[in-house]
């Protein structure tokens, strides 16, 4: 009786222990919030979109409209480090005199769908802005997690792991010259996303209002605001 007690509280103690790891890290975003120029075609756009494919996200405050700057994984213990590193670069970026241009649609590929989005013109103070940012983060940040990670899953498990491996690998696949500035606008099958995406685009400019860093969800999309600078 005492063995079979002694092994029950070391299997009680491994599976709250894995529980108690997973809740350890934390995905997630660092970004700006987009001024109303670019909120108004983001809606425009994110309307179009739920017509063709209703499964998709609306924009709302669990799917908030942003440029991600960062995407990582960081100990959720060294979240408030994580905000004073961030707001120091914010501090001295002059965020709001940014000007951005919106020039094409882009979609990244989920499976049989796509997450669309409005692509800005990567600037020298943008690339710079997103330099720091990650040098800054860098001390905090762990190379992988688990989905827990996120404020909650998606819907085919497949996607969870690419998901995580996109997060892992943000740095360097996605930043310096591979940065791709963008809002996200929803989701819609490939083949539609294809024709939007070889159709016209009315380019237009726009600044960001604001910074943020969010917990992600789903689609990464910016789902639980945990801290902002209005600046």
């Amino acid at each position: 009786m005492r063995r079979f007690i002694t092994n029950f509280l070391a299997v009680l103690f491994l599976l709250t222990g894995a529980a108690f790891a997973q809740n350890d890290v934390t995905a997630i975003d660092i970004l700006l919030e987009p001024d109303a120029t670019m909120l108004k075609h983001a809606a425009a756009e994110n309307q179009k979109l739920l017509a063709v494919f209703p499964k998709g996200f609306a924009l709302d405050a669990a799917h908030t409209p942003h440029i991600t700057l960062l995407q990582t994984f960081v100990r959720t213990a060294d979240l408030d480090e994580v905000y004073a590193a961030v707001e120091k670069v914010f501090a001295i970026a002059n965020v709001k005199a940014m000007k951005l241009e919106a020039f094409k649609y882009y979609y990244a590929p989920t499976g049989a769908t796509g997450v669309a989005g409005i692509c800005a013109k990567p600037t020298p103070e943008l690339l710079k802005l997103q330099a720091d940012i990650v040098a800054a983060v860098a001390p905090y940040s762990v190379k992988t997690a688990t989905v827990s990670a996120f404020t909650a899953p998606m819907d085919d498990p497949a996607d969870n792991a690419s998901f995580i491996q996109y997060v892992s690998t943000f740095v360097p696949k996605m930043t310096g010259e591979h940065f791709n500035p963008h809002v996200s606008i929803g989701v819609a099958p490939k083949d539609y996303l294809d024709k939007m995406v070889a159709g016209p685009f009315e380019p237009f400019t726009f600044s960001p209002a604001g910074a943020a860093v969010f917990q992600l969800g789903p689609y990464g999309t910016a789902a639980k605001k945990l801290a902002e600078w209005n600046m």
